[in-house]
C-alpha cells in the first residue's frame, strides 16, 4: 500500500497538462470525470488541471491518510478533535450521527421551535426586530442565511452585530425601536469578550429606553447555559446546543435561531434537509465519486503541487454576497494549521488564503490580476439558474454570461504580440451551479463546503476542529486593554498614541 510520503512524492513528480488539451482530447471523458450533480447542484471541475493520474495519486493519499476511517469516526460521534478530546457532531444536527446526539439535537431543535412559537404568539410583546449579537461562527452563518434567504420576508427585521466597534450597535439602535426589539446573544462558551460587551450595551439601551424587564427581552444561544444564567438570562429563555458542535459549524443548531425566526420554521427545516442530503452523499460515496473529496483533490493539487497560496470565490448572485466571508472563517480557521493530526510539524502547505467577492463587481476590481497577473489563483464561481427578481430577464442572462465567460477566458486566454494585451490562459476555475437559491440548496451548499474542509484536513493529516490560533491575540488584547501585562516598548508606544495618552 502507498504511504502518505510516497503519495506526496508522486504528486511532486506529476506534470500538469494544459487545461485546453485535457478538455479537447476527450471532452465527454473530462465531463464524466469532473462534473457531478448532488442535491440539484452541479459541481463542475472540468476547467482544472486535475487528470486521471492526479486523481489516482490523490486517491492513494486519501487511503494512506485513512480517509474512510476518519469519515466513519466523524459520523459515528468518535473523537475527531483529539486536541480537545471531542467529537465534531454538526452532522448530528441534521440527523446523521450517533443516535444519542441526533436525539438530543432534535429535542433542542424542538425547544427552539417552541420559543419561536411563543414569540409569534406574543409572549415577549409585539416583537418586530431581532438584534443578534455574536462573533465568528456565532454571527457569520446566521448573517449569511438571513441575507441570502430573507430578502422577501417581512416577518422580522434582523440585524447581526459582531464588531465590538460601538458604531455597529449605534447603527442598529438608530433603526430599531427598543419596545419592539428582542436580543439574541450567541456565544458557545458565553465568555466571548466582544459579544458580552455588546450584550451589556444592548441591555443598557433597552433599560434607558424604559423597557420593562430589559433582561426579559434576551435569549441566549449557547453550549454553556449555566454561564448565561449567571449573566442574568432566565433559564426558560436559553436555547442550548451540544458542546460537540464547533462554533463555525453551528448554524444548524440554536445558533441558527435568527434564520429560523426570520424565515420561518419550514425554511429552517428545508435547510437542514438540504444539508442532510449532502451528508448522505459524503458518507456513502467513495473515491472521486465523492464530490467533497474530489473538490479536496483539486484544492491539494493547487496548494501543494502548483504553489497557489490563495483561492478566490466569486458569487455571481447578490443573495450570496456574504458567502466568501463565511468561507474565509470555515476554511482558514479550520485548516490554517502547522502541525499534523498527531502533533508533528506539517511538511505541506495548509489551507490557502480564501478571498473573493461578488460578480460582476469583482470583474472591475480584481480580475485584471486573475487574467494577467503573475500569481496563479484557482477561481471558484457560484451562480444560480433562476434569479430572485422580476426585472427584465436580460439582467440575469448578462450575469450568467459574464460568469461562464470568465471561466472560459481564464482557461483559453488570448495570444497577442502586444504583451499588454496578451492573456496567457491555462488558469483554472470551477463552477458551482444551483438551480435556485433556496433553503434546501443553501443547506446542501454549506454542508458541501464543510465536508470539503474535512476532506482537505484528512489529506493533509491535520485536525480541522480546533482553533487555538485565535486565542493568543485575544489574550494579549485583554492584557493590553487592562494594563495587566508587560509589552515591548514599540507596542506600548503605539497603544499610548492610539488612545491619546
Amino acid at each position: 500500500m502507498t504511504t502518505a510520503d510516497q503519495a506526496w512524492q508522486a504528486l511532486a513528480h506529476w506534470q500538469p497538462q494544459k487545461i485546453t488539451d485535457l478538455v479537447s482530447a476527450d471532452p465527454d471523458a473530462q465531463l464524466r470525470a469532473l462534473v457531478r450533480s448532488v442535491a440539484n447542484i452541479r459541481f463542475d471541475f472540468a476547467k482544472t488541471h486535475l487528470d486521471h493520474a492526479a486523481v489516482a495519486i490523490l486517491s492513494d493519499l486519501g487511503a494512506a491518510q485513512d480517509f474512510d476511517g476518519r469519515r466513519k469516526t466523524l459520523f459515528s460521534g468518535g473523537i475527531s478533535n483529539p486536541t480537545e478530546n471531542r467529537a465534531a457532531e454538526h452532522s448530528a444536527e441534521r440527523g446523521d450521527g450517533a443516535p444519542d446526539s441526533v436525539h438530543r439535537a432534535q429535542a433542542l431543535h424542538q425547544r427552539m421551535r417552541m420559543m419561536i412559537d411563543a414569540i409569534e404568539a406574543g409572549a415577549f410583546g409585539e416583537i418586530r426586530h431581532l438584534l443578534h449579537i455574536g462573533i465568528g461562527g456565532s454571527a457569520l452563518g446566521p448573517d449569511l442565511l438571513v441575507d441570502a434567504l430573507g430578502r422577501q420576508s417581512n416577518r422580522y427585521d434582523v440585524a447581526v452585530v459582531s464588531n465590538v466597534d460601538g458604531a455597529a450597535l449605534d447603527e442598529v439602535f438608530a433603526k430599531f425601536s427598543p419596545e419592539h426589539t428582542l436580543v439574541a446573544v450567541a456565544s458557545k462558551t458565553f465568555t466571548t469578550t466582544e459579544t458580552l460587551m455588546n450584550a451589556n450595551s444592548a441591555l443598557q439601551w433597552l433599560d434607558e429606553a424604559g423597557v420593562d424587564d430589559p433582561l426579559g427581552r434576551f435569549i441566549a444561544l449557547t453550549a454553556m447555559p449555566e454561564r448565561a444564567i449567571e449573566w442574568g438570562i432566565d433559564e426558560t429563555r436559553i436555547l442550548p446546543f451540544n458542546e460537540s458542535v464547533g462554533g463555525r459549524y453551528s448554524l444548524w443548531s440554536s445558533i441558527g435561531f435568527p434564520a429560523a425566526l426570520a424565515l420561518g420554521w419550514d425554511a429552517f427545516e428545508d435547510m437542514l434537509e438540504g444539508a442532510a442530503e449532502m451528508d448522505r452523499h459524503f458518507r456513502l460515496a467513495n473515491g472521486a465519486d465523492n464530490i467533497c473529496l474530489l473538490a479536496a483533490f483539486v484544492d491539494q493539487l493547487y496548494a501543494n503541487r502548483l504553489g497557489c497560496q490563495t483561492r478566490a470565490v466569486f458569487a455571481y448572485d447578490e443573495r450570496l454576497r456574504l458567502l466568501p466571508s463565511y468561507l474565509q472563517q470555515l476554511e482558514m480557521e479550520s485548516n490554517g494549521k502547522s502541525v499534523t493530526f498527531d502533533g508533528k510539524p506539517l511538511p505541506q502547505h495548509s489551507a490557502p488564503i480564501t478571498w473573493g467577492g461578488v460578480g460582476t463587481d469583482a470583474q472591475h476590481a480584481v480580475f485584471q490580476l486573475l487574467h494577467q497577473g503573475t500569481n496563479l489563483v484557482p477561481v471558484e464561481f457560484v451562480v444560480a439558474r433562476e434569479p430572485d427578481h422580476l426585472l427584465d430577464e436580460a439582467h440575469h442572462e448578462t450575469l450568467v454570461a459574464n460568469c461562464i465567460a470568465q471561466g472560459a477566458a481564464l482557461m483559453t486566454g488570448r495570444k497577442s504580440d502586444d504583451g499588454a494585451r496578451n492573456y496567457p490562459g491555462d488558469r483554472p476555475s470551477t463552477t458551482i451551479l444551483l438551480d435556485q437559491v433556496t433553503p434546501h440548496a443553501l443547506g446542501a451548499l454549506i454542508a458541501f463546503y464543510e465536508h470539503r474542509v474535512f476532506a482537505n484536513a484528512v489529506l493533509l493529516g491535520i485536525n480541522p476542529f480546533d482553533q487555538f490560533g485565535v486565542e493568543l491575540g485575544k489574550e494579549m488584547a485583554k492584557g493590553l486593554a487592562e494594563g495587566t501585562a508587560d509589552f515591548d516598548p514599540a507596542t506600548q508606544a503605539l497603544m499610548a498614541a492610539a488612545l491619546g495618552e
